[in-house]
């Protein structure tokens, strides 16, 4: 069971909560909604420790981030019930457009993904202009998802990317995303583990070729291979028109 009496939180002179009151039954999963940015779930997680930086985390390192956007992170994850079948099978989540969290020694929260130590936090949130670390970004690491134990069998589990279920990210993570998803349900419920059935594996390998390279493909493909089909069409009909001539 989790129960919060007079809870009030306030960021500046905005106050976000103000006197909140409300138990949770064991059993139970609850949803606590708002607007982005309202402050209501930050104000629960502050209780235990649990602090979300200001503006977007951007990662650093190349191998945590998908395709050409560092926002679109790829954590690392620590073994934990949530976590454990992706990491047996080598799928990796994709979470974009996340909000980085800081903990504190509290004993009862675990980080579940981590970033890498060269991620930060930009400031300028979505109205970033570079990816680059400007004066006043936020240094990680960051956690990106957390699991906190409030005793009496009560557990939130909280990932600080509203986007990571959308289809199309979870189409590129091969739907890591959604068993990641339903694998924190399932834990908060008291099963081993949720729907496990992946369509392939995210281990990718890109290819890379130089300018050079590129433009002599384009004139082998464009120019080259067209012309010489061509020559060989020509030769073929003009064969034929010599054999048709010899025959009368």
């Amino acid at each position: 069971m989790i129960t919060v009496e007079h809870l009030t939180k306030c960021y500046g002179d905005f106050t976000a909560v103000s006197d909140l009151s409300f138990t949770i039954e064991e059993g139970h999963v609850y949803g606590f909604l708002g607007p982005n940015g309202a402050g209501n779930l930050y104000s629960l997680l502050a209780d235990y420790g649990v602090t979300a930086s200001e503006g977007i985390v951007i990662e650093g390192d190349r191998e945590h981030y998908a395709f050409q956007s560092p926002f679109a992170l790829m954590p690392d994850m620590a073994s934990s019930d949530v976590t454990d079948a992706l990491i047996e099978e080598n799928y990796y989540p994709i979470l974009p457009i996340a909000r980085g969290l800081t903990l504190s020694d509290d004993a009862s929260v675990t980080a579940l993904l981590t970033t890498s130590d060269a991620a930060f936090s930009k400031i300028a949130g979505y109205e970033l202009t570079t990816y680059e670390k400007e004066e006043g970004d936020i240094d990680g690491p960051f956690a990106l998802a957390v699991s906190i134990d409030c005793g009496s069998d009560g557990r939130i589990i909280w990932f600080a990317c509203s986007s990571f279920l959308d289809d199309g990210y979870n189409a590129y993570s091969s739907g890591a995303n959604i068993n990641l998803g339903m694998n924190a349900l399932s834990a908060m419920i008291g099963e081993s583990e949720a729907m496990a059935i992946r369509s392939k594996s995210l281990n990718y390998n890109y290819l890379t070729i130089s300018e050079s390279t590129s433009s002599l493909l384009q004139v082998l493909m464009i120019g080259v291979f067209p012309l010489a089909y061509l020559g060989i069409g020509i030769g073929v009909a003009v064969r034929r028109r010599r054999l048709q001539s010899e025959a009368v």
